[in-house]
């Protein structure tokens, strides 16, 4: 994909935030800038934790490259004050955004279209009361996950072996979110599988398969640990990583994502069954994230990728010209 640089006029690369994932966003967003900057884009950093989003306006950006994580980044909210902006934005819209950053929305949506997803109970304020609390077992089986629903890099996540743990780790995800989800434990491999463009012209990059310490694919070992393994191409049948992406793009557009996104999937292991667990709309860019190595197995460097990903920037809703307005 050759694009014309000059093209992209004055880019802002949102980063950092005010969300639990800032310092994750903060690495996303170096590298992105500088990848940018090594291409001779017009690249800046803009942080909305210490400039107001206004400010974008008058310093001049033409367009933006969101780079944030978790609430107030990629759930919807910034995205749309930069279509208030007439500002173009890469990833998805509001509305997608805002579905994929809640995982119980979002496990509603797949369900209704027959995609694949670990069974769940979810935990209002109100019902995070012990005798509701110790009776999910009941339901999901052990282990089980508990999870802020609106979270990612793995925050307040934990895996339940017992019945006596059930009541810590629903506090600890608690933490961070006012509701709790309750996951049925998918034993077996887990990948994921980014997706590049929109609609039609979505395609699946390459599965990644992740090999984490005794499992534990968690906030320390996802950014700052070289322990966890990472196989690309993933060593999966061919077949099996059709299928994975088959599924991928098919929860990728009944979201309504466009420009970029990774799905998170568990591989049960005793009927090979996929399991979508999640949608990433502004995923991972640091060193250790996958969406590059993924890219990198399809033969696109990092580099390249920032730019694609920035000359796919647009708006759910287009200003209007000046004839259609008056119609």
């Amino acid at each position: 994909m050759n694009v014309d640089v000059k093209t992209l006029g004055k880019v802002a690369v949102l980063m950092g935030g005010r969300s639990a994932e800032r310092e994750v966003s903060l690495m996303s967003g170096g590298g992105v800038l500088q990848a940018l900057r090594s291409r001779g884009v017009d690249a800046h950093a803009f942080d909305p934790a210490a400039q107001d989003l206004v400010e974008l306006k008058r310093l001049g950006f033409q367009r933006v490259f969101i780079a944030l994580h978790g609430r107030q980044g990629e759930d919807g909210s910034v995205q749309g004050a930069l279509e208030l902006l007439g500002l173009p934005y890469t990833g998805s819209g509001v509305m997608a955004s805002a579905i994929a950053m809640d995982k119980v929305m979002t496990k509603r949506v797949w369900m209704a279209e027959g995609l694949p997803t670990p069974r769940w109970v979810w935990l209002s304020p109100e019902r995070q009361v012990r005798e509701d609390v110790i009776a999910v077992p009941d339901t999901l089986g052990l282990p089980l996950i508990v999870k802020p629903p609106r979270e990612g890099s793995s925050i307040g996540v934990s895996k339940v072996e017992g019945y006596s743990q059930m009541q810590d780790a629903v506090q600890l995800a608690a933490r961070y979110d006012r509701d709790v989800l309750c996951e049925e434990f998918i034993d077996g491999d887990e990948v994921t599988c980014p997706v590049l463009g929109s609609d039609e012209q979505a395609r699946a990059l390459p599965v990644v398969r992740i090999v984490a310490p005794e499992g534990a694919y968690d906030y320390q070992n996802k950014y700052f640990t070289d322990v966890t393994q990472y196989h690309c191409p993933s060593g999966l049948p061919a077949a099996e990583e059709a299928e994975i992406q088959r599924v991928v793009l098919a929860a990728y557009r009944t979201l309504g994502c466009r420009g970029w996104g990774r799905a998170d999937l568990m591989i049960r292991a005793s009927d090979r069954k996929p399991f979508l667990l999640e949608m990433n709309t502004s995923p991972g860019m640091t060193g250790h994230s996958l969406v590059p190595m993924s890219a990198r197995a399809a033969g696109m460097p990092y580099e390249e990728l920032c730019v694609r990903l920035l000359a796919d920037a647009a708006l759910d809703n287009p200003p209007a010209t000046t004839t259609e307005a008056r119609r």
